[in-house]
């Protein structure tokens, strides 16, 4: 049986303003073959007039979508919007996620360290939490839901040994430094010597043994083993001196 073409997807966006005062862009419609695929207005409407009524548009927003689907809700807000509320006229993506475009027209103020995040390679953050070196920030980037600290950042992961977690190419949240206990944690780890020959830098579970040292009334650690969660890949062990911790991962951002 011959294979159905699939037509490739018109990705659109186009802008909400508002009218009332000077013109500003509150908020990005995501279009694709001419319907909303999805949406994403401010959160903070405290400086604009008539507050509650603004806040109350993503609800209502998403209401619409859900009764109407897309394409209908699209028609209803060219026909509709007039006056206090405009939208734009449609302009290509071009590849631009809903939040890189909303970043772009929307909220483009980057507040560092409480809106967004530093991204570095993994050797730059290797670097910096290591030896406590100033390195160059590639950008930075907004991170939504999590409260941030100094200290945290953002690093691209590659790699299948911690799938389903943290999908091969993610962009991940890390924390550094890792304070209190290690244990149980999924840490980011740059391995030294001989062991680093594969993958020196590599995310993984941690976990350790410790044998107490009546001589010195120290615990010394009998073994550090690093695990994986994708069950294709084996766990391994390190010697202390094997290996810094960079940092702990947080969470995936895309």
């Amino acid at each position: 049986m011959p294979g159905v073409a699939a037509f490739p997807t018109r990705q659109e966006f186009c802008l909400l303003e508002t009218t009332a005062g000077a013109q500003r862009t509150v908020g990005v419609l995501l279009i694709e073959n001419g319907a909303i695929s999805d949406f994403r207005l401010r959160s903070d409407w405290t400086e604009f007039e008539d507050p509650e009524y603004l806040e109350a548009l993503s609800d209502d927003f998403e209401l619409k979508l859900r009764e109407l689907g897309g394409r209908s809700f699209l028609d209803w807000m060219e026909e509709t919007l007039s006056g206090f509320l405009v939208l734009s006229d449609r302009e290509l993506a071009r590849g631009r996620s809903l939040d890189e475009l909303y970043e772009d027209h929307v909220d483009a103020k980057v507040l560092r360290y409480e809106t967004h995040l530093p991204v570095y390679s993994l050797r730059a953050a290797a670097t910096k939490f290591g030896n406590e070196d100033s390195v160059e920030v590639e950008n930075w980037k907004r991170v939504p839901g999590v409260r941030l600290t100094e200290g945290m950042f953002i690093a691209r992961v590659v790699g299948r040994s911690m799938e389903p977690l943290i999908p091969d190419g993610s962009l991940c949240v890390f924390r550094a430094p890792v304070v209190g206990s290690r244990q149980g944690k999924k840490l980011l780890i740059e391995q030294f010597g001989s062991v680093a020959d594969s993958a020196r830098y590599t995310i993984k579970r941690y976990t350790s043994t410790k044998n107490y040292n009546f001589e010195e009334e120290t615990w010394d650690h009998a073994e550090i083993r690093l695990e994986p969660l994708n069950p294709e890949f084996e766990s391994f062990t390190l010697g202390p001196n094997d290996f810094h911790v960079i940092a702990e991962f947080v969470k995936v951002l895309e």
